[in-house]
């Protein structure tokens, strides 16, 4: 499905199927909806998923203005949740995509009925510096390769190394497969352009959702990692004890990556925060 959004983005939304009541699936900085198929197999038999691909990730468009500020990616939350027509569907953010839910939540209070965030950007302002070459996940992904020769090469080089290396061979397939574009000369090129996700890195401390979580009126399940790295994981528990009635949970031996390193593992963890077991 392809859908408008704000600052003329087109975006691709994605029925990664299951039955139940509508999970929506956000995804990380850097990621596609593709990257979460193997966690939409896992919870098939208890929801009925639906991903989107965040503006300028994916099969979705840059925005007009060249501008990626989060709020932006809220938009994006928001005309998927009217597109696929759910009534206060349930919500599953990774990281960028938890604290894009909680701003959608934040302009339409209502909009979800209840939603687990894994390790979500939401930093007090000034936690990340946003000068150029400052930030050293926005300087990681400016150095990103853009270009294979080809979606295997591309596999083989993530596999071998950190950080994709820990996703499961699932995850990381669907990652090559759909997250690069066939190129003239016969070579693949990242959809998401390095210097696009770069960006989205930089502005990621900007949006001011971490002092706004006391306004959050339904229930918010923080899922952090039990191998918790410097980072946003970091913040899980104050990120539970700012919201009304939060909850945290580990999901042990998991790092950052925990929703593609081992789906099942965090299914079981959506499934009992959402659903009650």
């Amino acid at each position: 499905m392809r859908i408008p959004s704000s600052d003329g983005v087109e975006l691709a939304v994605h029925d990664l199927g299951g039955d139940g009541p509508t999970l929506l699936v956000a995804h990380a900085t850097g990621f596609l909806a593709a990257v979460y198929r193997p966690l939409a197999e896992a919870l098939a038999g208890r929801f009925h998923t639906w991903a989107l691909d965040f503006r300028a990730h994916g099969d979705s468009t840059r925005p007009a203005s060249g501008d990626l500020g989060w709020w932006g990616m809220a938009a994006d939350v928001a005309a998927t949740v009217e597109a696929i027509g759910a009534d206060r569907p349930f919500a599953f953010g990774h990281s960028m995509g938890g604290a894009a839910l909680v701003l959608a939540e934040l302009n339409r209070p209502g909009t979800f009925r209840a939603m687990e965030l894994y390790e979500p950007v939401l930093v007090p302002v000034g936690t990340f510096p946003t000068a150029p070459g400052d930030n050293p996940m926005s300087a990681a992904a400016r150095r990103r390769r853009p270009v294979f020769e080809s979606r295997d090469a591309a596999y083989d080089n993530y596999a071998a190394k950190p950080p994709l290396n820990v996703l499961t061979p699932a995850a990381l397939r669907a990652y090559v497969d759909e997250g690069f574009a066939d190129q003239p000369d016969g070579t693949v090129a990242l959809k998401c352009r390095p210097e696009d996700e770069a960006e989205v890195f930089r502005v990621g401390g900007l949006h001011g959702g971490f002092d706004r979580l006391g306004e959050l009126r339904l229930p918010v399940t923080i899922a952090q990692g039990g191998v918790v790295d410097p980072g946003p994981g970091a913040l899980a528990p104050a990120q539970a004890d700012a919201i009304p009635g939060g909850r945290l949970v580990v999901v042990e031996g998991m790092g950052h990556f925990g929703p593609v390193q081992d789906p099942d593992l965090v299914a079981r963890s959506v499934i009992e925060s959402l659903l009650g077991g």
